[in-house]
């Protein structure tokens, strides 16, 4: 579900952790095809095959969850999303980490409150800040 696709993400970089989520979504697009996943997801074909064929960090998480959910093992998008969510926002709590400090301590120009509102789904959020916050919360938590 995008935070478990990688195994110590705290000890990776943060490019790291984003090619593990890449990864995880092209296994699902090879698994259905990229015809089926672009249907069935939502998703824009050329997006499905630009993670075919190499990296996407601009893609939305939430448009992540979409062809993730195209794998009938997993939840649905909406399910994958909050699940995400409470998985960031307990790694926050556990670390005692505020809005602030994550946005100062992660290299993606944004302010504190630009990191709540993405954590909280209020404004978009791409594999590329989730990697980042997502790296920095498991090395402050397991570091």
């Amino acid at each position: 579900m995008l935070y478990d696709a990688i195994d110590d993400p705290g000890e990776q970089s943060p490019a790291a952790v984003r090619n593990a989520y890449e990864a995880q979504l092209r296994g699902v697009v090879d698994a259905v095809g990229a015809e089926t996943a672009a249907v069935d997801s939502g998703v824009d074909p050329d997006r499905i095959s630009a993670i075919e064929n190499g990296a996407v960090p601009d893609l939305r998480v939430e448009h992540a969850a979409a062809i993730l959910a195209v794998d009938a093992e997993r939840p649905d998008a909406e399910a994958i999303v909050l699940e995400l969510r409470d998985h960031l926002l307990m790694a926050m709590t556990t670390g005692v980490v505020d809005v602030d400090t994550l946005a100062a301590n992660v290299d993606l120009d944004l302010s504190g409150q630009e990191v709540q509102q993405a954590l909280e789904g209020r404004t978009e959020m791409t594999l590329e800040q989730l990697a980042a916050i997502h790296h920095f919360l498991a090395a402050r938590n397991h570091g």
